[in-house]
């Protein structure tokens, strides 16, 4: 017999290409049905057949304080009553630009958009129409959404697909840009130095959470940053998965080292769609309509996203949850990385904060290759047997796990139980 969600992935198989509106959810990484969500509260999903899971995705990210937070329900209910779509600007952008600023140390100025897709894009041609300069620096695995230049040696879906390269991409706009391995700043002195004034700008997931989780050399973003400096290359930090999840300032608040524009997303929209690009006022300035780089958004600083993510920034600003977090996220990589060794499986399981992933590899991972290299088919064994036991991992072995406020030591102490015996028929 069919389950609920069989049937409505058949159905939908049939009206969207895939079954689904975005690829890494069709699990074709690991194999398998997607399941479909009918619910979601605190750190659970309720699926279309009715099961209960430990949800470690938070809808890739946002959900820090949990889904469904029945504060920033009655926000969205709020905010409701007065609308859901204005075509003109409203008190609740400027509250949320107000709180932007105050918190992300490089941020001065800041535009709202409506995907972190959109806030990549629009930190590229910002950056080439402040420097008058073509080419961009990116980094194997680093995923920046689907746009055109970025699509290459890209991470996240694009590589769970088996293609880090997407048809539809001219390659005259691939030739603008430069892809270079992830912690390697002799490869980015060497690239600066051979194409002298001709780089836009450097766009650097800071930590690169899109081909799993890769954690930064001692001293490589701080290297990246120099080498910024002494090119005039403006530096983009792509804080979309870990602006205001690892800090409420993001890993610029974190390490210290400040950008000249940031793309954020994700939390900022309380689960809702949104986007936001931010930075030093004199590059902002060149957006219209004070500047000539175009941008525009119908929807950008929607009422009913602003008040949900005003609302979730509020939260981590008067209840920081971030020692939790951390807390958990150590809970989590130590329990795991235990119970690897003891059923004798190579395992890293790389964490910051409330972000972590597993690779099976015998070393660490430090870049794409490495990380193209890790044994997936254990992941997959793993990802399927979890989830058969009500814990629900990313549906790749290339995406990293997020950690909510709801997820307690009663909940980590049933995962690793949960872990362990999955482990047992390694």
């Amino acid at each position: 017999m069919s389950s609920e969600s069989e049937n409505l992935f058949e159905k939908a198989k049939r009206l969207i290409p895939g079954g689904v509106n975005s690829p890494v959810r069709a699990f074709r990484s690991v194999g398998g049905t997607p399941f479909f969500t009918r619910s979601a509260m605190g750190c659970h999903l309720t699926t279309a057949d009715g099961q209960e899971l430990i949800d470690y995705v938070c809808t890739w990210g946002p959900a820090i304080h949990g889904h469904n937070h029945p504060r920033i329900k009655n926000a969205i209910a709020k905010a409701l009553k007065a609308g859901t779509s204005f075509g003109t600007p409203g008190p609740a952008e400027v509250e949320m630009a107000e709180l932007i600023v105050e918190v992300v140390p490089s941020v001065e100025k800041v535009r709202m958009c409506n995907s972190g897709t959109e806030a990549t894009m629009s930190c590229i041609r910002l950056a080439r129409g402040f420097t008058g300069r073509s080419k961009v620096i990116k980094f194997a695995g680093c995923y920046h959404g689907h746009v055109d230049s970025l699509l290459v040696k890209a991470g996240s879906g694009a590589l769970t697909l088996g293609n880090p390269d997407s048809a539809g991409v001219p390659e005259s706009f691939a030739q603008e840009t430069i892809v270079l391995p992830y912690n390697d700043e002799t490869a980015l002195a060497d690239a600066l130095n051979q194409n002298h004034n001709a780089v836009a700008a450097v766009i650097i997931e800071p930590f690169p959470a899109n081909c799993g989780l890769i954690l930064p050399k001692e001293g490589y973003l701080e290297s990246v940053r120099a080498l910024c400096n002494k090119h005039n290359v403006l530096l983009i930090f792509d804080e979309v998965m870990t602006g205001f999840r690892l800090g409420i300032g993001g890993v610029q608040e974190r390490t210290g080292i400040t950008p000249d524009l940031t793309a954020m997303g994700k939390i900022i929209g309380g689960g809702l769609p949104v986007g936001a690009l931010g930075g030093k006022a004199e590059i902002m300035d060149h957006l219209a309509p004070l500047g000539p780089v175009y941008q525009a958004g119908t929807l950008s600083g929607n009422p009913l996203a602003m008040a949900a993510g005003i609302e979730s920034l509020r939260m981590l600003k008067e209840n920081p949850p971030y020692d939790h977090l951390e807390k958990m996220g150590e809970m989590i990589s130590g329990g795991v990385s235990k119970l690897a060794e003891q059923h004798g499986v190579a395992l890293q399981v790389p964490q910051v904060g409330s972000m972590f992933c597993l690779f099976f590899s015998e070393k660490p991972v430090t870049n794409l290759d490495q990380a193209m290299g890790c044994k997936h088919d254990h992941f997959n064994k793993l990802f399927h047997k979890l989830l058969e036991s009500g814990l629900y991992l990313p549906p790749s072995s290339y995406e990293t796990c997020f950690i909510s406020a709801k997820h307690q030591d009663h909940i980590v102490t049933e995962t690793l139980e949960k872990i362990e015996r999955a482990f047992s028929s390694f």
